[in-house]
């Protein structure tokens, strides 16, 4: 698996039954190496979660947010790249000349902060985001409160996210 040969090239390493656990998002859209990603999640409690998302060269994340639930203002989520290069679209002014043209779908925001490895950002709860890989992939790990990715809010209605 991808992701798995990826993570391993950093010095992380996954036992046998975590490699099982890596799971391959196509989003619904069955054009994985274009919209997709590869991720492996370490813990989600009720209180925080850890992930891996693992990038193929110039696939893309589809826009989405992270609303309310239960009580809680949505997940909080910090980005930190760890190998390659990628680029996070949020909310406000569009960057004039963004280095991604996203594929086919419904892409709205445009501020771009690309993050190179040992870089991070933190993307508020609801906020609008998508993010996409350099030409060599990326990894990113990803520090968040609790995930409910089942609950997330694409702003393409042909995303399906399980």
């Amino acid at each position: 698996l991808y992701a798995v040969d990826k993570l391993a090239e950093l010095g992380i390493v996954l036992t046998a039954e975590e490699r099982e656990a890596v799971e391959v998002a196509d989003f619904g859209l069955s054009r994985l190496a274009e919209s997709g990603l590869q991720l492996f999640v370490y813990v989600n409690t009720d209180r925080y979660c850890a992930k891996e998302l693992v990038l193929l060269p110039g696939q893309t994340c589809p826009e989405h947010r992270h609303p309310p639930f239960e009580g809680t203002p949505g997940k909080e989520e910090t980005f930190r790249c760890r190998s390659g290069l990628v680029y996070l679209y949020v909310e406000g002014d569009a960057t004039d000349d963004p280095a991604c043209t996203p594929p086919p779908g419904v892409y709205t925001v445009g501020r771009e902060i690309a993050l190179r490895p040992g870089m991070q950002h933190t993307i508020a709860p609801g906020t609008l985001h998508w993010f996409q890989a350099g030409p060599e992939g990326a990894v990113v790990s990803e520090f968040s409160s609790t995930s409910r990715d089942e609950l997330d809010e694409f702003t393409d209605p042909g995303v399906v996210r399980t």
